[in-house]
């Protein structure tokens, strides 16, 4: 059963469009000083490399506001200005080029200062996320979720006043259930696209584990256009969550999906070391990268109760025994598979498929 999306407006980012029926773009942050071009050019390089739509770099000053110039230029993914505090620098953030604007209602929010920013940002025709945080919130409510939709659609009518209608909605808590709770509200008050994402999620695994369920939740519901997964971590980590949440919930189609037990005490191989040098090589090979098309399924089993089941349902698949396992493709066994030799045998059938 598919999913069935919110229906949205769609906007333009760059080369990336969101809304509509386009599907969902994943993005990050870079993660150092936006005034160190090469650094930020390095770091961008390596995001489209892993899969990357969409980067934002922060701009505390007007020396990362000029740097915005010249990573414009260089840079293969768009770029989106993320301002806090000094409207003027998302004037000069225009100025250079980007491809989006990043405004924090709870530290941007003077009228004739949003004016001037809508104004400059439809003359350039490039869209404006309205992107609140729980911990940057100007306006109270009877919940942190009733304060970030307050917020935030507060400053839609703000810019919908001055005729700006090219914006992104985003309304990010630390916490799950509070970020659940105003994107389904917002969800039902306007048709702008919605960036997801929890804030302030922590380390990898907690990070991780957050986001997943928070975004999960809501793509489900069919809620949520573009999607960033915020870790305390490199932001690599971050395309790789982002990428995995999606293809759980069938929205997206990349490489070989890896199915694989758990292991119990039936399982008599290292099975886990197995699906970690598969996964390793899936990972670093230029024959395995993302398509477009279905991705194959590979089934990665030592056990006997599930084991001949799952490896013939899938498209390759290999079902242990005590020493050696028994080769499935298309769900016909083909030949015995020595524990040692399964992962080479396993990545030259998927390059024979």
């Amino acid at each position: 059963m598919g999913i069935k999306r919110r229906k949205t407006r769609i906007v333009k980012i760059g080369t990336c469009l969101i809304g509509g029926s386009h599907r969902i773009a994943i993005q990050s942050m870079a993660k150092v000083r936006t005034a160190d071009i090469s650094k930020v050019l390095g770091q961008i390089k390596e995001l489209e490399e892993v899969g990357c739509q969409i980067v934002r770099l922060a701009v505390k000053d007007d020396v990362d506001a000029a740097a915005l110039k010249e990573i414009k230029k260089k840079s293969c993914l768009p770029l989106v200005a993320d301002i806090h505090f000094n409207w003027r620098l998302a004037i000069k953030a225009i100025e250079s080029g980007v491809d989006k604007i990043r405004l924090n209602p709870g530290n941007i929010y003077r009228k004739e200062e949003v004016a001037n920013i809508a104004r400059a940002a439809a003359a350039a025709g490039i869209p404006i996320r309205v992107g609140a945080n729980s911990g940057s919130l100007r306006l109270r409510g009877a919940s942190q979720a009733d304060a970030m939709v307050k917020s935030v659609m507060d400053y839609v009518r703000m810019l919908e006043k001055n005729k700006f209608y090219n914006i992104v909605l985003s309304l990010k808590a630390s916490n799950i259930m509070d970020t659940v709770a105003a994107y389904r509200r917002v969800a039902k008050l306007c048709d702008y696209p919605l960036h997801l994402g929890v804030t302030a999620t922590g380390a990898p695994y907690l990070g991780t584990i957050k986001s997943s369920i928070a975004l999960g939740i809501l793509l489900a519901e069919g809620i949520g256009d573009t999607i960033r997964v915020s870790l305390t971590d490199e932001p690599q980590q971050e395309i790789a969550a982002a990428a995995s949440i999606l293809e759980s919930l069938g929205l997206r189609k990349s490489g070989p999906q890896i199915i694989s037990c758990p292991t119990c005490g039936r399982c008599e191989v290292d099975l886990i070391k197995i699906v970690k040098e598969l996964e390793k090589k899936i990972s670093t090979s230029h024959v395995l990268r993302p398509t477009p098309y279905d991705p194959l399924s590979i089934a990665v089993m030592g056990c006997v109760v599930n084991g001949p089941g799952e490896a013939k349902e899938a498209d390759i698949g290999v079902a242990f025994g005590k020493k050696d396992g028994l080769l499935f493709k298309k769900g016909k066994p083909v030949r015995k598979v020595d524990f040692s030799s399964c992962v080479e045998v396993l990545l030259d059938q998927m390059r024979r498929l």
